[in-house]
C-alpha cells in the first residue's frame, strides 16, 4: 500500500496579502474631481429640441455644431418662473493630442468659451478656462496648476475677481485618502478652508466632504456589476439648514446608457443615449419636479464620428 503523505496546513498569508507598503500608494483622484463616480451618474437634462453634429477632420482637430430650440426660464418679480421661447446655435473648435487640448466654443450671441490644458513636464500641468460676454461682470478667466507625485497631488488656482485657491490630497493607504482645500475671494472678501475623505474599492466609492462656508457633502456609489452603479449624495448646508438627498443609478445597456435620478424635493430626472450606428445617436431626457410643478421634456439627435 502506497503511504498517505502527510496533510500540508496552509500557511497564514493572510498577515502577508494585507500588509500595506507606504512607499508604494497609489495616486488619488484629483481633489476636484473627488465626487466623480455621483456625477457621472446624474442625468443630463435639457427641454425643447437639441441637434449636434461633429466633424473630425483631422485625427486631433474636429468641428462641432450644435443647435437648439427650447424654453429659456425667467424669474418674475411674484417669484414665478416664466419660460420663453428659444432658440441657440454654437460653434466649437477642438484640438486634443497627448500633451495638449484646446476647445472653443461661441454663440450666436457673440459669448465665447474656452479651455486649455498643457502637460508641460510629467508631473507639472498647467489649465485655464475662461468666459467673454459683452455682459457687465460676466466675463471671468481662471487658471490652474497641478503638480502630481507619487501618492498626492497639489493644485493652485488663480482667476479674476481677486481668486486664489490650493488643495492637496494624499492617499494614506491603497484605498483612502485624504485632502484639504483653502481658497479666498477677494471680490467678496471671503474665505474658506474645506476637508475631504475618500474611499475606494472595486464595488464602491464613498466620500465626504465639509468646509466652513456651511458646506457638506456626502456621496456613495456601489457598482453593482460591471454595466451597473447605484448612487446615493446628501447636500448640506448648516448655516442656512437646507438639505437635499438624492438616489441615482447609471445603466449601460448593449446599445444605450440609462442615467436617472430622484430627490427628496420630489424631482425625478432620467436621460437616454443611444447608439443607433456608429454614426448616429438619440437622447431623450425628462424631469418632473413636483415642488415647483415644473415639468421638461426633450429630446436631440448626435450626428458625426
Amino acid at each position: 500500500m502506497a503511504a498517505i503523505p502527510p496533510t500540508t496546513i496552509p500557511s497564514d498569508t493572510s498577515k502577508v496579502d494585507q500588509h500595506v507598503d507606504y512607499r508604494n500608494l497609489p495616486l488619488p483622484i484629483p481633489f476636484e474631481e473627488l465626487h466623480r463616480e455621483a456625477l457621472m451618474s446624474k442625468p443630463e437634462v435639457f427641454e425643447g429640441a437639441r441637434f449636434d453634429f461633429n466633424k473630425v477632420l483631422t485625427p486631433n482637430f474636429f468641428l462641432s455644431h450644435s443647435a437648439t430650440m427650447g424654453p429659456m426660464e425667467v424669474q418674475s418679480r411674484s417669484s414665478d418662473i416664466i419660460k420663453i421661447s428659444t432658440a441657440n446655435y454654437e460653434f466649437g473648435a477642438n484640438y486634443i493630442d497627448p500633451k495638449l487640448m484646446l476647445i472653443g466654443r461661441i454663440t450666436q450671441e457673440g459669448r465665447l468659451t474656452g479651455r486649455f490644458k498643457y502637460d508641460l513636464l510629467d508631473n507639472i500641468t498647467l489649465k485655464a478656462n475662461g468666459q467673454l460676454t459683452s455682459e457687465p461682470h460676466m466675463s471671468q478667466v481662471m487658471g490652474t496648476v497641478d503638480y502630481k507625485g507619487s501618492d498626492y497631488r497639489a493644485q493652485v488656482q488663480f482667476g479674476s475677481g481677486a481668486l486664489f485657491g490650493a488643495n492637496y490630497i494624499q492617499s494614506v493607504t491603497p484605498n483612502l485618502s485624504l485632502g484639504g482645500e483653502i481658497f479666498y475671494t477677494g471680490q467678496h472678501r471671503k474665505s474658506g478652508v474645506g476637508y475631504a475623505a475618500r474611499y475606494s474599492n472595486n464595488k464602491m466609492v464613498a466620500t465626504g466632504q465639509v468646509a466652513n462656508t456651511g458646506m457638506v457633502a456626502l456621496s456613495y456609489v456601489h457598482r453593482a456589476s460591471e454595466k451597473v452603479s447605484l448612487a446615493t449624495e446628501l447636500m448640506y448646508n448648516y448655516m442656512s439648514r437646507d438639505v437635499t438627498a438624492s438616489v441615482g443609478y447609471d445603466a449601460m445597456l448593449r446599445q444605450a446608457r440609462v442615467r436617472g435620478k430622484v430627490d427628496s424635493n420630489g424631482c425625478v430626472s432620467a436621460f437616454v443615449e443611444e447608439r443607433i450606428n456608429p454614426g448616429l445617436g438619440f437622447l431623450l431626457s425628462a424631469e418632473v419636479d413636483h415642488g415647483r410643478k415644473d415639468y421638461k421634456f426633450g429630446f436631440g439627435v448626435n450626428v458625426g464620428e
